[in-house]
């Protein structure tokens, strides 16, 4: 796996259309020299290496599959590491209920439109971008 200074984690499962289509967003998006210093991994919630690290997560709704997270590659530990919503439960426009509380993420609003948008995760994108290094 190629690394970069960021990673996407997608948490979805097989058979699961909109998984498949946040998939083929980011996807998309990625092929766009702005996006080049992120990449993805996708983890299926269904195998238990994907549970795992979902659970490990600790903030994502199971019933809001699919859903993702923003990492950034961390020198001191050697891994990726979560990036933490530096506004917690502030209003966000674009983004709107879609938008998880502790770490800097998305995961599928069911009571609106049910869609991550590729407005939504480029603004998580740019987000990720400034927020300060250092672990979160």
């Amino acid at each position: 796996m190629e690394q970069t200074p960021y990673q996407i984690v997608i948490f979805g499962k097989e058979g699961c259309q909109k998984c498949h289509t946040l998939n083929q967003r980011v996807d998309t998006l990625l092929k766009k020299e702005l996006w080049s210093d992120f990449s993805k991994r996708y983890l299926d919630v269904m195998t238990e290496a994907g549970l795992v690290e979902f659970c490990n997560t600790e903030c994502i709704n199971p019933q809001r599959i699919p859903a993702l997270i923003i990492t950034r590659y961390e020198e001191e530990t050697g891994r990726y590491e979560r990036m933490t919503n530096e506004r917690p439960g502030a209003a966000d426009p674009v983004c709107r209920d879609f938008r998880l509380y502790t770490y800097l993420g998305l995961q599928t609003d069911y009571t609106s439109t049910g869609t991550i948008t590729p407005a939504m995760i480029t603004h998580l994108l740019k987000q990720a971008k400034e927020i300060p290094d250092g672990p979160a």
